[in-house]
C-alpha cells in the first residue's frame, strides 16, 4: 500500500469515526459526511489517473456533483432544523413528532 493510499483511506476511516461516534450536532456530522466523500473523490480521481483510461474519467466528476447536491441538501436541513427546533443538537430533535 502506497503512503497516498494509506493517507486516503485514514482520511476516510477517521471520517467515518468521527460520524459514528461524534453525533453531537448535525453540522459536525455533515462535516464528516464531507470529508468522507472528499477522500472518496481523491482515490476515485487516483485511481483513473493510475488506470491511465479516459472510460472512468467522469466518474470523479459525478461523485463531486452528487458530494455537491449532498451538501446543499444538508445544509437545507440544517438550517431548517435550526430555525423549528433553535438548536443543531442531534439530541433534541425527536423523529416521532412532526
Amino acid at each position: 500500500m502506497t503512503p497516498v493510499h494509506f493517507s486516503l483511506s485514514c482520511a476516510f476511516i477517521l471520517g467515518l469515526t468521527g460520524l459514528a461516534f461524534h453525533r453531537t450536532h448535525l453540522l459536525s456530522a455533515l462535516l464528516c459526511l464531507e470529508g468522507m466523500m472528499l477522500s472518496l473523490f481523491m482515490a476515485l480521481s487516483l485511481w483513473t489517473l493510475q488506470l491511465n483510461s479516459t472510460a472512468f474519467s467522469a466518474a470523479p466528476m459525478l461523485l463531486l456533483a452528487f458530494s455537491a447536491c449532498e451538501a446543499s441538501a444538508g445544509l437545507a436541513l440544517l438550517v431548517a432544523t435550526a430555525r423549528t427546533h433553535g438548536t443543531d443538537r442531534l439530541q433534541s430533535l425527536n423523529l416521532l413528532q412532526c
